[in-house]
């Protein structure tokens, strides 16, 4: 029986990734070796690097302006090393509070310089993207998260400033267009659209970095990176490889616009079924910034008894990774590139039978 993956991440990647990632394990572009034991200083990986990066920016549409890297830590160490590199006692850090990683993001800024919570949905619990709020004057950037994927938001339209952005884009990166050049940088864990756990893609503009009058340690500089091509140390050599084939299927594709109008039809099928459900309650998250990515929703009050006869049939359909995250609870569908839209059918089918028995 076929799975359908809806899990948040590590998520779903195209089938013919997963194909050419299992020869290049066993035999990589038949030199008789294994991806998993070339130097990664050899022609054949630096090859790939530079296939990623330029297909980064040729999909992103990047300008000279920018650096693309290929970094470890996962977004997470990504919340400390923007501002380490980009924020100083002179300067102000912005942030808007989204849910739980834009909460960790400022905790962790907040070692480095003054920051300011421009905005919070935390009072709503996160249901809804703030709007209509002020922006001080003055801010070195602005830090959003573009995509929520424990409370099902996402920004639909970038924040009205002048001030230069920076974005955990973790869970939306590659899955529509994106106008970078608004951003200073841009940081993205790579488990959801572009690869497998293991590496983080950071973008930045070079002209952001060196105004810090802090010691940065070597490893936490950006520059270093930049320097030396994202191979300062050993490189994580197989997620660089997965990623670089999956932004080839993604180009093979269509591009980012191909990509948005898939995940936009996805994401109607998926809230239709929820929403003309009599057993499930789709307002988790606010219908204007409802995700694209992630589909977040629950039982109707009283009939939390059901939780586990739903989840039982959608194992029994082969629907995995449906229970919803451990801190809301209720369910959650994730729709990253790589799910097909004949998935999101078979889950609405599910909820429209398990509807037939139980209403």
């Amino acid at each position: 029986m076929k799975k359908h993956n809806f899990s948040a991440g590590p998520a779903i990647l195209p089938q013919p990734v997963f194909e050419q990632a299992a020869e290049a394990v066993r035999d990589f572009n038949g030199m008789g070796l294994s991806l998993l034991e070339i130097s990664h200083r050899s022609p054949q990986f630096t090859a790939v690097l530079d296939e990623a990066q330029v297909l980064v920016r040729d999909l992103l549409g990047l300008s000279d302006a920018y650096e693309v890297l290929f970094l470890q830590g996962g977004a997470s160490s990504q919340f400390f090393m923007t501002a380490m590199n980009l924020l100083d006692e002179k300067g102000k850090g912005g942030y808007v509070d989204t849910g739980s990683w834009s909460a960790k993001a400022i905790k962790e800024a907040q070692a480095f310089g003054p920051v300011e919570v421009v905005a919070s949905s935390k009072a709503s619990n996160y249901n809804a993207i703030p709007k209509g709020y002020p922006i001080p004057d003055g801010l070195t950037y602005l830090h959003i998260t573009t995509n929520n994927t424990i409370f099902g938001t996402q920004y639909k339209a970038l924040p009205e400033t002048a001030t230069r952005l920076v974005a955990d884009m973790s869970s939306d990166i590659f899955s529509k267009p994106v106008d970078t050049e608004r951003f200073d940088l841009i940081y993205a864990g790579a488990q959801k659209n572009m690869g497998p756990a293991g590496v983080t893609l950071v973008i930045v503009r070079k002209d952001a970095l060196g105004k810090v009058g802090r010691h940065i340690p070597t490893m936490l500089d950006y520059r270093t990176h930049i320097k030396k091509g994202s191979s300062f140390n050993t490189p994580p050599v197989f997620p660089i490889y997965v990623s670089m084939l999956t932004l080839r299927w993604v180009k093979a594709n269509g591009g980012l616009k191909a990509m948005q109008a898939r995940n936009e039809a996805k994401a109607k099928l998926m809230y239709e079924a929820i929403d003309s459900n009599p057993l499930f309650d789709g307002t988790v998250a606010a219908a204007e910034d409802r995700s694209v990515m992630n589909a977040t929703f629950n039982l109707i009050e009283g009939r939390e008894d059901l939780f586990a006869p739903f989840l039982e049939l959608c194992e029994e359909a082969g629907c995995s990774g449906v229970k919803g995250h451990r801190s809301v609870g209720g369910f959650r569908a994730s729709l990253y590139n790589a799910m097909d839209l004949e998935s999101v059918q078979v889950l609405a089918d599910v909820m429209h039978a398990f509807t037939e028995k139980y209403a």
